[in-house]
């Protein structure tokens, strides 16, 4: 992987980190009118209706073709339709801090799953230390806040449901990796949205909530915001983002997302930010550090680029188009 791409992958996972660190919140604000099906289905559908307007009249766009239809779907009703839809199904009885401490256990799926395949990629001691420190980290920042819920059959439904959308969510990612399509990452996205949003929506319908559905200007906003930052601007990083780097590290944004959220309140709604908080930040860095540096993952990416490089020398693309020729 070159620099500029090696950057500009860095830079999706970043933008991962940080918009997706701000949908709980946003979520939870869709609740108070919205219902969950719905309100997932219609963000899905207007964000991937405006993303695939857009790239279909870039010029030298290609659309799906054959199987890649097939292919786009199952990744986005498996990351979208179930994983992001299990998420938002559960913060009616899941307080959203909570939530963001179970998908933080999205990493731990991703290794497991990785590990089943042949040639998936493997986490070294390093990795899951790191892993193990993060999710430490998270405990710390939002166990104090947790012991007030009330454990109830719908809380104890929910927990459950977030963990079967974790792993919904990082069984997408894998397939997505396993079958990779021609299409751009970002019409990607757009059909995989499309297709998760018609999929929610008549779920919705069927589960009769147009009928309970109101409408508020905050929750509209709600709406808004993640339509445009939560799922165009987001989700296209991360479908590039999981193409570029190793899917174990990618998926340690889910360490970060809440430390995001902790610092936003700060900021905007002059939320608390004692020592705890501090030292939780320091910790959860610091697993995402281990992670990111850990052996295994360096000695992939430099697999990565000593074989682009190979394939960029003048000798090695005459024998591989020589190969391919034959």
């Amino acid at each position: 992987m070159q620099g500029r791409e090696k950057l500009g992958a860095y830079g999706a996972w970043a933008a991962v980190c940080f918009f997706w660190g701000t949908t709980y919140l946003a979520i939870a604000i869709g609740l108070e009118s919205f219902q969950p099906a719905l309100f997932a289905g219609i963000r899905f559908i207007v964000a991937g209706g405006v993303l695939f307007f857009v790239m279909s009249r870039q010029r030298g766009a290609r659309l799906p073709i054959g199987r890649e239809w097939f292919d786009l779907g199952v990744v986005g009703l498996m990351l979208l339709g179930v994983g992001n839809g299990a998420v938002v199904w559960a913060e009616q009885w899941v307080p959203s801090g909570m939530a963001a401490l179970l998908v933080a256990t999205s990493p731990f799926w991703a290794a497991a799953l990785e590990r089943l395949q042949k040639d998936g990629e493997r986490v070294g001691v390093r990795g899951l230390l790191g892993m193990a420190v993060g999710f430490g980290g998270l405990a710390l920042l939002v166990g104090p806040q947790l012991f007030g819920a009330e454990l109830n059959g719908k809380y104890v439904l929910g927990v459950v449901i977030i963990q079967v959308g974790s792993f919904f969510w990082q069984a997408g990612s894998v397939y997505s990796k396993r079958r990779p399509v021609g299409v751009s990452p970002l019409m990607s996205s757009a059909v995989q949205m499309i297709w998760a949003g018609l999929a929610l929506t008549i779920l919705g319908t069927l589960l009769g909530e147009w009928s309970v559905m109101r409408f508020s200007a905050r929750s509209a906003g709600a709406l808004l915001y993640l339509i445009v930052f939560g799922s165009i601007v987001a989700y296209s990083a991360y479908m590039y983002a999981i193409q570029k780097l190793p899917l174990p590290l990618v998926s340690t944004y889910s360490y970060v997302n809440p430390l995001v959220a902790l610092v936003l309140g700060w900021l905007i709604l002059s939320e608390p930010l004692g020592w705890r908080e501090a030292g939780a930040a320091l910790v959860i860095l610091l697993g995402v550090a281990l992670m990111k540096t850990s052996p295994k993952e360096v000695a992939l990416l430099l697999a990565r680029v000593r074989r682009r490089r190979r394939m960029s020398s003048p000798d090695d693309r005459q024998i591989h188009v020589t190969r391919s020729a034959a």
